[in-house]
């Protein structure tokens, strides 16, 4: 998935369970300015009559500006509007201005403690109590469209508004970058992870397989004989959990998603991927793995990728190292990074790559105190159109980009070159990519320019290999309760439990960190824990339909 700043924006927007307090005491009601319980219905009698065939914003006869406030939960979200070609032409269609507040999950709160609501309002986590409660602070866009602008039925994803609908029957949040099956189907959806290689690397070893842990094991020494200036193997930068080494190798070997029964499955405790994760230590005590690698933050783990030092790499995220991965290419030519199968199910489970789920990634809202919810749900309507998708991925049509004749965009090349050499311009007056609160990743299919030639033979190596996990989405008990805490505590145990089984000094400390691990799950709820996840994977199913 394409997304800018994600390490500083997932990670570091995750709603805490302490705004519980703050949404509980705004139940049912809104309070601030105009607004009733049920949100503040502005009629439209004089400005326009809804038309089901066409976009509101493209009838609405207001004469005067709309002010909005929007509030985004994340403090690194470029605040300005109406000053590059995007936000321009985004205030020019739709006639309005919007001041933009950022903050963090303390700012968040006033909001609720105060009762001062903006106008609208993107958060990141769609389990938090703000995203769960939405139903007593926001306005449902299903009667949102039907009374202001019903042309958003058509550019809203159907399984998208069934997944965040809420008990009422009613949906208040819409995300961005949220795929269904049909994305997944259609095959415009490319894969993010790949196990890389130098080519120079690469083509010095004879192109050698390494799908079995004896051939990995093996080629990982003769990396270190040969380019012995090498890290034989890398993978993304530990963190907070774990890597690439967690639930991406688990995806790439295919380790399944649920029991035969459907009930939810420790992929942790899976044979095949604890024979990988063995196979590592053993690298590991060849030298082959880097000390470094379980210590370094992003940024060490990125200076890497720019320079080449990684031999091979389990990467994730390859559109966020795209980059980097095209800074090493540029300069080092005929040993850029390749994609090939590197290590495989030692059962035969074919690759499960995952992608943007269904939940997305920005959920936004329209609060009930909206000055003015019609001109807020045309900025929805207008987002999610094919002539908004366009605009925020590409600008405009004769000034940015122009369209070749099978239907595929292309920049100009002045824009082009802009974004190749100064990125800095490009950035403040184009915006191209950034303006993502409906961004979706099948977008990105209309134009060759949508990612860096680094890695595209990456994504092409990945069709054929996504699978939607879907069933495993927002799973996890609801915070606040002893399940939430006891699986936080497992979460980080587990983090541990992993460098500490591939750094093992013999295959005794192997066992013996993960034989801890497993005590420590019946010492902490685990079995409730499980019942939480298989219940809501059952209601997964039945959201989505799957049998």
């Amino acid at each position: 998935m394409f997304k800018m700043n994600k390490a500083a924006g997932k990670k570091g927007v995750k709603l805490c369970a302490a705004l519980l307090t703050a949404v509980i005491m705004i139940t049912g009601c809104s309070s601030g300015s105009g607004g009733s319980s049920d949100g503040n219905w502005v009629s439209i009698e004089d400005r326009y009559t809804v038309d089901p065939e066409k976009p509101a914003w493209q009838l609405d006869k207001k004469e005067e500006a709309t002010d909005l406030t929007w509030y985004v939960n994340a403090d690194w979200w470029n605040t300005d509007f109406g000053k590059d070609i995007v936000t321009k032409k985004i205030k020019e269609d739709l006639n309005i201005n919007i001041k933009f507040i950022t903050g963090d999950d303390t700012k968040l709160n006033t909001f609720f403690a105060g009762g001062d609501m903006p106008d609208l309002l993107t958060v990141f986590d769609s389990n938090s109590p703000v995203v769960q409660k939405a139903a007593t602070w926001a306005m449902p866009l299903n009667d949102l469209a039907e009374k202001y602008d019903p042309y958003f039925n058509k550019v809203a994803a159907a399984d998208t508004l069934n997944w965040f609908q809420q008990a009422d029957g009613k949906t208040y949040g819409y995300p961005n970058y949220s795929n269904t099956q049909a994305d997944y189907d259609s095959g415009n959806i490319p894969a993010k992870t790949a196990f890389i290689i130098r080519k120079d690397v690469y083509e010095a070893l004879g192109s050698p397989v390494m799908g079995t842990p004896e051939e990995f094991e093996n080629v990982m020494k003769q990396i270190k004989e040969k380019f012995p200036t090498l890290i034989p193997f890398g993978f993304n930068s530990i963190g907070e959990g774990t890597g690439s080494l967690g639930d991406v190798l688990q995806d790439f070997i295919g380790v399944p998603l649920e029991t035969e029964n459907g009930e939810f499955y420790d992929r942790n405790q899976d044979e095949d991927y604890l024979t990988w994760l063995k196979t590592l230590n053993k690298v590991y005590r060849d030298g082959n793995i880097s000390d470094d690698s379980f210590a370094d933050d992003g940024t060490a783990f990125e200076e890497k990728v720019k320079s080449g030092k990684y031999a091979t790499l389990l990467m994730d995220g390859t559109p966020q190292q795209g980059g980097n991965l095209q800074i090493y290419l540029s300069a080092n030519e005929g040993k850029e990074y390749v994609a090939i199968d590197g290590p495989q199910s030692t059962k035969g489970n074919a690759p499960t790559l995952n992608q943007s789920g269904i939940t997305g990634w920005m959920i936004n809202f329209i609060s009930k105190d909206a000055k003015d919810p019609a001109k807020a749900i045309q900025i929805f309507t207008y987002l999610l159109s094919e002539e908004g998708q366009l605009l925020m991925n590409y600008g405009i049509e004769g000034e940015t980009y122009e369209k070749n004749a099978d239907g595929t965009v292309e920049l100009l090349p002045a824009v082009k070159d802009l974004q190749l050499h100064n990125a800095d311009k490009f950035k403040k007056e184009y915006r191209l990519g950034e303006f993502m609160f409906f961004g979706h990743d099948r977008h990105k299919a209309l134009s060759a320019d949508a990612f860096p030639e680094a890695i595209k033979q990456m994504q092409e190596w990945g069709k054929g290999k996504l699978k939607p996990h879907f069933i495993l989405e927002n799973i996890s008990p609801n915070q606040g309760t002893p399940e939430a805490r006891a699986l936080s505590a497992i979460n980080a145990k587990w983090n541990s439990t992993l460098v500490s089984m591939v750094r093992a000094k013999d295959d005794a400390s192997f066992d013996n960190a993960l034989a801890a691990y497993k005590s420590f799950l019946g010492e902490n709820r685990w079995d409730e824990i499980l019942k939480v996840r298989s219940e809501k994977m059952k209601q997964n199913k039945e959201k989505l339909g799957i049998q």
